[in-house]
């Protein structure tokens, strides 16, 4: 994978390397080099601004807060605009909650506001409140297959605004917006899940989501290797046994 737009170390422009030079020397390398040039941790279509989407979205995911600060300007350096950094931070409000989500938005206001961008950025949303529970519906077909459709108005009486909401608010609100494809949208959530930890049975369905729109096995497992660093061992593995199982039942 090519990164030429963003060759500056991790730790550049930081005080890490002064007061954990060692820390900052073999973690950098491992960043750096070693991670962002691996064979197996790399695919024709992990480009730069792709690989820090995952990155920025496995930091929210994990509530990296600073870590998050430290690589927005780099992914933006990188190719990724100011309308993908936003539909990034939006989408994870429905994966992570607003409480978790909200700290990320003033960081992107922030970088955003000290590069210079005006803000409101243009609007991305392509639904209406009359339109979104059908658009919803429809975007949950074409990402998990036609038994979504009357999903939600299905299960028990006590539970049946859930699916409701995941239909017109997860997908009708926040897949139907511009700026973000399905597949990146799928993507960015399969690093939400994997960051959090904890719901490897949503992590299974959405890397079987991400197989059907077109994220095949070996991209996924690029995706998350990128993100390793990131999150941990413990957690990667996680995500690449739920994407494994996910690609077995797809076969």
């Amino acid at each position: 994978m090519s990164d030429n737009h963003n060759d500056e170390s991790l730790f550049a422009g930081t005080t890490i390397g002064a007061t954990d030079p060692e820390f900052a020397e073999f973690f950098g390398n491992f960043v750096d080099d070693e991670v962002r040039h691996e064979p197996g941790a790399n695919h024709p279509d992990l480009d730069a601004p792709t690989r820090w989407m995952a990155i920025l979205a496995a930091l929210l995911g994990c509530q990296g807060r600073e870590a998050f600060a430290l690589v927005t300007p780099k992914a933006l350096e990188a190719g990724l605009t100011p309308v993908q950094l936003k539909e990034i931070v939006y989408q994870a409000a429905a994966y992570l909650g607003f409480g978790r989500v909200l700290p990320f938005l003033g960081i992107v206001n922030r970088v955003l506001a000290d590069r210079g961008v005006r803000l409101p950025l243009d609007g991305q949303s392509t639904t209406t409140p009359e339109t979104r529970a059908a658009a919803g519906e429809q975007s949950q077909i074409d990402i998990f297959g036609e038994h979504m459709r009357g999903f939600a108005q299905s299960g028990p009486e006590e539970t049946r605004h859930i699916n409701k909401w995941l239909a017109d608010n997860c997908f009708g609100d926040y897949y139907t917006r511009g700026g973000l494809d399905t597949r990146q949208r799928e993507m960015i959530t399969l690093c939400f899940l994997a960051a959090q930890g904890g719901c490897e049975p949503q992590l299974t369905a959405h890397a079987a989501a991400n197989l059907r729109v077109g994220n095949g096995k070996a991209f996924l497992i690029a995706v998350v290797s990128q993100c390793m660093p990131y999150l941990g061992y413990p957690r990667t593995l996680n995500a690449i046994r739920c994407i494994n199982e996910a690609a077995a039942n797809a076969a």
